[in-house]
């Protein structure tokens, strides 16, 4: 493993489940004991996607530097769902990590690893995190920019920064 690459790579942190904010925090103390971080996004609130009903959800991305494989970081990933409660069901979650980008690669091997993220083009909640923290990001599969494709998605309004309602304004 030691001569693997370094690899940059973003995931998409997304929690709507009780203490969002606290999810997201030991989502990326859990993130950070094994990988190196390089940049947090601004956190957001965002509505629910295809799923109605549910709570309101707090999205970020992390962008990190890793010599694990894909397939490692997926493991490691579904454990940190795993410690936070997650079930794999579509009902309220106290985490969802989803690797985003890895690097240049494109990886296809559904259902469990598909990267670039397939529906990270379509998903604002994704786009405006990511776009703060790398917004030049050139996606592998449509050669166009995080920025380029945030200009034409859907939704970018209801992706609002969240303020932390214990912090003094």
């Amino acid at each position: 493993m030691m001569n693997s690459p370094l690899v940059t790579v973003y995931l998409g942190l997304g929690s709507n489940l009780e203490d969002r904010r606290g999810h997201l925090d030991m989502a990326v103390d859990f993130l950070k004991e094994r990988l190196k971080i390089e940049k947090l996004s601004p956190i957001y609130d965002t509505a629910p996607i295809d799923l109605p009903g549910q709570p309101r959800f707090l999205n970020m991305v992390v962008q990190i530097s890793t010599r694990l494989s894909a397939q490692t970081l997926l493991f490691m990933a579904k454990g940190i769902e795993a410690k936070l409660g997650r079930v794999p069901l579509d009902t309220p979650r106290p985490i969802d990590i989803d690797i985003l980008f890895f690097g240049d690669q494109v990886i296809n091997t559904p259902p469990q690893l598909v990267v670039p993220h397939p529906r990270l083009v379509d998903r604002a909640f994704v786009l405006v995190p990511l776009a703060d923290i790398a917004a030049d990001l050139v996606h592998p599969g449509n050669k166009q920019t995080v920025k380029q494709m945030l200009e034409t998605v859907q939704g970018r309004e209801e992706v609002k920064p969240w303020a932390d309602p214990n912090k003094p304004a």
